[in-house]
């Protein structure tokens, strides 16, 4: 792909530089056109000579890969601990969350698009090296804890399938992830087609079985509209459910994914590619919301039921992925448990892949550091199956989904790190020009983030406060913690003011039109109201390397 000089941030290009590059843009049409590769990832959306559908097809995709990841293993096991253990109550928290990860996904969406850049990238040009380290630790972190229930639950599916057992699942688990990633070379979006049939089919068999059920409609409309935390647990449930929704790595994620996407060097262009992609991510999450709020709902209409037999109430009382297949006997019968472990085949292997390619974006962006994929691929995978193989050897299938819920509120503390410098950067017209979110998103997102940013740092007080007072370890054991614990406390407190307040330094939109820009596409430096752009590399029109096929 040729680049087109002069274009700064998706600044309108000026008549003579565009008239330049007319040809040479055609001739790569051309080409590719000619090749017609089933894998390949960059689509033509630029031509307006195209029905609007048409169009708006050109730019599907990277919303509905993103929205694996909330259906993904850990957010069944946060869903169905959820029904079992509070019925109808903890509902509102999908909602809120969903509406939420609709919001930050659009503005991880809509940065990518006009900055060129995505959210590691962004993060590398802004804050100092030793900030950048701690936040590329804190994402690789988050990748990991991502991981963890996707190589649990695909281990529980060939423990329900084949009879393996689970820590030898979870071993076999890697080595089918990167089996897949592999095979993507020979047409990846024929791949992609198949995983989300087989994640709908699990959809289906939910919602169907939601149908015989047939929960109480007004408490389970109570339960979405009216905010409730009674019950012992029912916070820390909450937090593992907003935890197992929005994941830190989907915004890093998401950001990088839209930039395979050819969009028109003009504002009218790169508005309708924000509004494309803010149309496909609420179709894609709407799928994701009707399909958590089915097993919820399922869950706690079966487990509350009272005809419910001993055996099935010994199961409610501690529901994991591995026993979840009796809540769809009645639609499915003997065969539920087939239906249901292929399903959650499925979702573990599509949300692994999405966590891998999270993190190839995540170390390019924070190290600037290209790693071949079959070894970024193997490093994630054994540094997530290692807990996993552990705790399954150890505890079993319950110790296995105790971890998945760990993992989901080690998301929540780290979706901060994430989630902050995402609102900053977009609601800043250094980052994006004419093209920041408006007042209403700016006001709506922050209250939001800054709402899940105090819900985690009362929960981790109040938490560990009354561990200390249960404790049954010596006062000076108790004593040496707290002064360990307080301490780090004290530590991830600044660290979101900071994040939050500091004044950004770095200008990443500029106005092409504007004489003093003219060399920024050379790595030119200048100042802005200032700040000063210090050299990095120049935005691309497309990203050549987005690692979807070989």
């Amino acid at each position: 792909m040729e680049k087109t000089n002069g274009i700064q941030g998706r600044g309108i290009q000026n008549a003579s530089s565009l008239e330049e590059t007319k040809p040479k843009i055609k001739a790569n049409e051309e080409e590719n056109d000619e090749k017609k590769e089933d894998n390949t990832c960059f689509q033509d959306s630029a031509s307006p000579q195209k029905p609007t559908w048409k169009r708006f097809m050109a730019y599907v995709g990277p919303g509905f890969l993103v929205s694996m990841a909330y259906i993904d293993p850990g957010n069944l096991e946060t869903d169905l601990q959820a029904g079992a253990d509070h019925k109808y109550q903890l509902l509102w928290v999908i909602l809120i969350g969903l509406l939420f990860a609709l919001i930050i996904q659009s503005l991880a969406a809509n940065l990518g698009v006009v900055t060129g850049k995505h959210l590691a990238e962004l993060c590398k040009v802004e804050y100092p090296n030793h900030v950048n380290f701690c936040l590329w630790l804190l994402a690789e972190a988050a990748v990991i804890a991502s991981d963890i229930p996707e190589v649990i639950g695909t281990a529980f599916a060939l423990n329900i399938l084949f009879h393996v057992p689970l820590w030898a699942g979870v071993l076999i688990t890697g080595l089918s992830t990167l089996l897949l990633l592999g095979l993507q070379k020979y047409g990846v979006q024929k791949l992609e087609r198949l995983i989300t049939i087989l994640v709908l089919v699990m959809a289906a068999c939910y919602i169907g079985e939601l149908s015989y059920v047939s929960p109480p409609a007004n408490e389970v409309v109570k339960g979405l509209f009216v905010p409730s935390l009674k019950g012992s647990g029912a916070t820390g449930d909450a937090i593992a459910l907003l935890g197992a929704l929005i994941m830190p790595h989907n915004l890093f994620l998401h950001s990088a994914l839209v930039l395979s996407r050819k969009t028109p060097p003009s504002i009218k262009g790169v508005n309708d590619a924000c509004r494309y992609f803010l149309v496909e991510s609420g179709f894609a999450l709407s799928i994701a919301l009707l399909i958590n709020i089915s097993i919820v709902a399922v869950s706690g209409t079966v487990c509350t039921a009272n005809d419910l037999s001993q055996q099935d109430s010994d199961r409610c009382d501690d529901l994991t992925l591995h026993s979840a297949s009796f809540l769809l006997k009645d639609v499915l019968g003997k065969s539920s448990s087939t239906v249901y472990a292929i399903a959650l085949l499925a979702s573990g292997q599509s949300s692994a892949i999405t966590g891998t390619y999270a993190g190839q974006y995540i170390m390019q962006g924070f190290l600037n550091m290209k790693m071949k994929k079959w070894l970024r691929n193997l490093m994630t995978r054994s540094i997530a199956i290692t807990p996993s193989l552990i705790v399954s050897i150890i505890s079993g299938s319950s110790g296995a989904g105790r971890l998945i819920i760990i993992s989901s509120m080690v998301l929540s503390f780290e979706l901060p790190f994430a989630l902050l410098p995402l609102l900053k950067f977009s609601s800043s017209r250094t980052k994006m020009g004419p093209h920041k979110s408006s007042i209403y998103i700016i006001v709506v997102s922050w209250i939001l983030g800054w709402l899940l940013v105090a819900i985690n740092i009362y929960f981790l007080s109040t938490s560990f406060v009354s561990w200390l007072i249960d404790s049954s370890l010596p006062t000076v054991a108790n004593v040496l913690i707290s002064i360990i614990v307080f301490p780090l406390m004290v530590v991830y407190t600044l660290a979101v003011i900071y994040l939050t307040f500091r004044k950004e330094t770095e200008v990443t939109f500029v106005d092409s039109l504007d004489s003093s820009h003219v060399n920024i596409e050379s790595g030119g430096s200048f100042q802005v109201d200032g700040m000063s752009r210090s050299e990095v590399a120049p935005v691309r029109e497309d990203r050549a390397d987005i690692p979807l096929h070989d």
